[in-house]
C-alpha cells in the first residue's frame, strides 16, 4: 500500500513557537504512518528540527521589526522580488515533487498575511491539482494583532472558505475558545476541530545525577526569540529584592539574543550576584527544569505557557506586548484570572514589581490543571488520518 504523503508549511518571523508546534505535529503525523515533508521559511534555529519528518529549508526570511509588515533576509536586507520568486518556485516545485494527499499550512489564513506572495500560488496550485490534496490550517489558541479589525477577519474567512477543508485549533475551548479572537467561528461550523494543546511530552526525571539539577531554583526564560532581553535583565536585577535571593537563579537566553547581549547579561549577573545566577543558552532539558524549579519566570508564548502548566510549576509571566501584539496578554490574563499564575504586565515591569510577583508565586500552591489536554499533536495526527481515509473514499 502506498504511503500517504503530507506537506507542511511553517513560517516563523520573530519567536520560535510556530516552528516548534509545526515540528511536533509533523513528527506525530510521521509516527501515525504518513510520509511528512516539513518546509520552513524562517531563520534556522539550532537544535530545532524534526526527528521523523523530512526537513526542507527555504531561503529564510524574518520580520524586520515588531510591526511584522516588512521582511528581511538572513543578512538583514529587505526582501526583494527575486527572493520572493525563488521561494515561490521552491514551494511549487516541492508540491509537484511530493504530490501530497495533505497540505497543512500553519497559521494562514488567520495570520501571515506577509506571506501571501507565496502561499496563494501554493494554495491555487494545490486546489487545481489533478489529485487535489486535503488542505488544512493549523492554528494556535489565540490570534495575534489585527483580530479586532472586522475587514481583516472577513478576509480570513473568505480565504478559508476558498481554499481550506478543515482548521485544527490547538487549544481547549474551556480555557480560551477560538471565538475570543476570531469572530466568524459559527461560519466555520464542523470544519473547526479543537485538538488540545500541542506540547512535548513530559520526559522522565532522568538519572539520579541529573534529576537534582535545577531543584529549588528560580528559572528565568524568554523563549527562542529576540524580544526577551529586557525580561532577563530585569529578573537578574530583581533577585536581591526577593525572599529567594539566597537560591540559585538560572537565566536562559534563546538563540534570538545575540552574542553581545548574551555577554552583557552574564556580566550583569556576575557583577550583582557573583555565582548566584547562572546565565546560559536555552537547554534541551527545559521541561525537566520546570518540574524542579521553585518559581518559573517567563513570557507568555504558547509553548512556554503550556510546558509550564503541564509541569505544574509555580509561575510568574510577563506577556510580550510589543507592537500591536495582544496574544500573550490575553493568554496570561486568562490564567491569572483562574489563579494559576501571577502576571506582571510588560508596561509595569520593574525589578521591584517582578520581585513582588516572584514572592507571591513562591507562596502559591503548585497548580496542575488536570482538565487540560496536552496531547494535541497526536490528536491532530489521528484527525488527519481519518480525514484522509474519507478523502480517498
Amino acid at each position: 500500500m502506498t504511503q500517504l504523503r503530507a506537506l507542511v508549511y511553517v513560517q516563523h518571523l520573530l519567536g520560535t513557537g510556530h516552528l516548534k508546534r509545526a515540528i511536533l505535529v509533523s513528527d506525530a503525523m510521521a509516527r501515525a504512518g504518513l510520509e511528512v515533508t516539513l518546509v520552513s521559511g524562517g531563520l534556522p534555529v539550532p537544535g530545532l528540527e524534526p526527528s521523523l519528518a523530512r526537513w526542507v529549508q527555504l531561503p529564510p526570511v524574518a520580520a524586520a521589526d515588531l510591526g511584522f509588515k516588512n521582511l528581511v533576509d538572513e543578512s538583514g536586507r529587505p526582501v526583494d522580488e527575486s527572493l520572493r520568486q525563488r521561494r515561490r518556485d521552491a514551494l511549487l516545485t516541492l508540491l509537484r515533487e511530493t504530490g501530497p494527499q495533505l497540505l497543512l499550512v500553519e497559521l494562514f489564513p488567520f495570520g501571515r498575511r506577509q506571506m501571501r506572495f507565496e502561499l496563494l500560488p501554493l494554495l491555487d496550485a494545490a486546489r487545481q491539482a489533478a489529485d487535489r490534496p486535503l488542505i488544512v490550517s493549523s492554528v494556535r489558541d489565540v490570534l495575534g494583532g489585527g483580530q479586532k479589525d472586522p475587514q481583516r477577519q472577513q478576509r480570513m474567512l473568505e480565504l478559508f472558505d476558498r481554499y481550506f477543508d478543515h482548521v485544527l485549533v490547538h487549544a481547549d475551548p474551556s480555557l480560551v475558545p477560538f471565538e475570543r479572537t476570531f469572530t466568524h467561528v459559527p461560519e466555520l461550523g464542523a470544519r473547526l476541530h479543537y485538538t488540545g494543546y500541542v506540547v512535548d511530552p513530559l520526559p522522565d526525571s532522568g538519572t539520579s545525577a541529573t534529576a537534582r539539577l535545577g531543584r529549588g531554583e528560580v528559572l528565568v526564560s524568554a523563549g527562542g526569540g529576540a524580544v526577551g532581553q529586557g525580561l532577563l535583565e530585569t529578573a537578574i536585577r530583581a533577585r536581591g529584592l526577593t525572599r529567594l535571593s539566597g537560591e540559585r537563579w538560572r537565566v536562559l537566553a534563546g538563540a534570538g539574543i545575540g552574542a553581545p547581549a548574551f555577554a552583557e547579561l552574564g556580566a550583569l549577573a556576575r557583577e550583582l550576584h557573583d555565582d548566584g545566577v547562572v546565565v546560559e543558552r536555552n537547554r534541551a532539558d527545559f521541561t525537566q527544569l520546570l518540574r524542579r524549579c521553585r518559581v518559573s519566570v517567563s513570557q507568555a508564548g504558547y509553548n512556554t505557557v503550556m510546558e509550564t502548566l503541564q509541569a505544574g510549576a509555580r509561575a510568574v509571566m510577563v506577556p510580550f506586548a510589543g507592537g500591536s501584539e495582544s496574544e500573550q496578554t490575553l493568554r496570561a490574563s486568562v490564567l491569572a484570572e483562574r489563579g494559576w499564575i501571577d502576571m506582571v504586565p510588560e508596561h509595569a515591569l520593574t525589578p521591584a514589581s517582578l520581585a513582588q510577583a516572584i514572592d507571591r508565586a513562591a507562596d502559591r500552591a503548585a497548580t496542575v490543571p488536570g482538565s487540560l489536554r496536552f496531547d494535541g499533536a497526536d490528536v491532530s495526527a489521528a484527525l488527519v488520518r481519518r480525514w484522509l481515509s474519507q478523502h480517498k473514499a
